[in-house]
């Protein structure tokens, strides 16, 4: 379910020169790590004074794994968070008590994995390749054709293992409402390529554009 413009968003980040150069490479949406043990976990104060950095009208998420609400909340705050992606087992209610729009990542392996989520009401879906032991994150890709169905009907992220030679593929078969990567623009987990990133945008606008979609190269 694409309701307009293709949005792509860079997710991990860690470092200030990385987030203001997703930005001036077209980003719509930057994605922090708050899910400690992670490489790409980010410190809440060091996540504010980098947000404060950023120029207007960029969508900033914060990432969050069985992390209490009352805390997930009061980050939302601290931070200006526009959205929270949510990647443990949060229910339905839980969702419902966040102080934000939410993403809701799903771990895909096989169609089963998309079932009996018709009670979420959540923003949107975001679809992340599922690795045993893994919340995210491990740049492997699922088979995108067995999520079509769900994403003609829901909004939908895709993640998992885009790369900047894949996402156009992912983009033409799912047609999704935004693709999010973090490994596939990175030099090393945290760190990203800034010659990616760029790449990534080009591939994923310019499939988008072929799918019917509208292309946004305005740099922000």
């Amino acid at each position: 379910m694409n309701n307009g413009s293709l949005k792509v968003k860079i997710c991990g980040l860690t470092r200030g020169e990385d987030a203001i150069a997703a930005c001036d490479l077209g980003a719509d949406i930057l994605g922090f790590n708050f899910v400690p043990g992670s490489s790409r976990y980010l410190n809440p104060y060091a996540a504010r004074e980098m947000i404060r950095s950023l120029p207007p009208f960029i969508s900033k998420v914060g990432i969050f794994s069985g992390e209490d609400l009352r805390v997930i909340n009061e980050l939302v705050g601290f931070l200006g968070l526009d959205a929270v992606q949510l990647h443990g087992d949060e229910d339905e209610r839980f969702c419902m008590g966040i102080k934000a729009p939410v993403i809701k990542a799903l771990r895909v392996g096989s169609a089963e994995d998309l079932e009996g989520h018709s009670g979420y009401d959540v923003s949107a879906f975001l679809l992340d390749t599922r690795v045993e032991g893994e919340l995210g994150g491990t740049g492997r890709t699922f088979d995108w054709r067995i999520a079509v169905d769900f994403g003609k009907n829901n909004r939908i992220f895709v993640a998992g293992g885009l790369t900047p030679d894949n996402v156009g593929e992912a983009v033409r078969i799912l047609e999704p409402f935004g693709v999010d990567t973090a490994s596939g623009v990175e030099s090393e987990p945290g760190v990203k390529d800034h010659g990616l990133i760029e790449e990534f945008i080009r591939a994923a606008r310019s499939a988008a554009a072929g799918n019917g979609g509208e292309t946004n190269d305005i740099a922000c």
